[in-house]
């Protein structure tokens, strides 16, 4: 086990970049070559998924992972790591024995702009090899039973921003057509504006640490440890990643036209300064839906997880992050 803690897995989703992400890796390999970084790649698209892998790796001793590929696959691997971890099978492994980096070749790349790590591949390779961390929370999301709160049906992790409503819908829309084939920054921006003009809001209570901040209608419910989402978005451009605290922002049924005059301050960064927000800063949050019919779609890190009610809890233990390190 040993041998391995120094070596990176590499998690080559081949599907990532409308499959382009096998070729972008062969160039990768011979730049992490040069640079002398010890690594061992892993492929999908065969007996097992990015989860899979990346926990069968955990397991076998691998403590530093790289995510080659989007969005889905750095919260594919965060998910095998954390699988493993709270397993029965872990022998006392905690988030901070491991590191997580991304050689990001998908189309919205979101988390890395959060970390700093360069979109092209050749920046992002020279930032893994000069080997700065810093750390960032993670957070664990359980999808509860509507009649028994107590009781959890699924959980996952997410390594930078979800949401609850108008958000899951966008990834839904967008999720089909990236499938068929599609890509860009177009794809969120449009699958945003269907959704807001076809916009059907629900009730909810929203509790933070406790504390009810929010109940009645809403459209949407953002939650994020990153600032960006969606392509570049910022619904919660406020966010540190490592501050121990969830970002989160509710939009309550309001008035297209209201609507309307303030969707550009998603992509400028100064959402936050929208009044008919309600926002909170907390450790762990829950939205519970006043029926069923109000019970909308869940998505982590762009994939959709279940319905609410949910609950999302900042986990105690910090994960390391590739970045790059200070400016000389």
């Amino acid at each position: 086990m040993d041998a391995v803690k120094d070596k990176w897995l590499v998690v080559v989703n081949v599907f990532a970049a409308s499959k382009k992400a096998g070729s972008v890796w062969k160039k990768a390999a011979v730049m992490l070559e040069q640079a002398g970084v010890p690594y061992k790649a892993m492929f999908t698209g065969g007996e097992d998924n990015a989860i899979e892998i990346s926990r069968k790796a955990s397991a076998a001793g691998y403590r530093r992972f790289v995510a080659v590929g989007g969005d889905g696959t750095v919260h594919d691997v965060l998910n095998g790591i954390a699988s493993y971890i709270y397993s029965s099978d872990a022998s006392g492994a905690v988030l901070s024995d491991f590191t997580l980096g991304v050689l990001p070749v998908g189309s919205g790349n979101d988390w890395v702009k959060t970390t700093g790590v360069p979109r092209d591949v050749r920046g992002a390779v020279d930032v893994l090899a000069e080997g700065h961390t810093g750390q960032q929370d993670v957070v664990r999301v359980s999808i509860l039973d509507r009649q028994d709160h107590e009781v959890v049906k699924r959980v996952s992790y997410m390594a930078n921003v979800g949401g609850v409503g108008l958000d899951a819908r966008v990834c839904e829309i967008v999720n089909r057509k990236k499938e068929a084939g599609k890509r860009g920054k177009k794809l969120y921006v449009g699958a945003l504006l269907y959704c807001i003009r076809h916009r059907v809001p629900v009730r909810a209570r929203v509790i933070c640490d406790g504390e009810e901040v929010f109940a009645g209608k809403y459209l949407s419910i953002a939650f994020g440890v990153g600032k960006y989402s969606g392509g570049g978005m910022r619904q919660t451009p406020l966010a540190e990643l490592g501050d121990g605290l969830l970002d989160i922002a509710v939009i309550p049924d309001i008035p297209l036209m209201v609507i309307a005059k303030e969707v550009p301050k998603l992509f400028t960064g100064t959402f936050h300064t929208v009044s008919v927000l309600t926002q909170a800063k907390c450790r762990e949050v829950l939205v519970i839906p006043y029926s069923e019919a109000d019970a909308e779609p869940v998505e982590v890190d762009g994939e959709v997880v279940g319905r609410a009610p949910v609950r999302m809890e900042v986990m105690a233990e910090h994960i390391n992050v590739v970045m790059p390190g200070p400016r000389q």
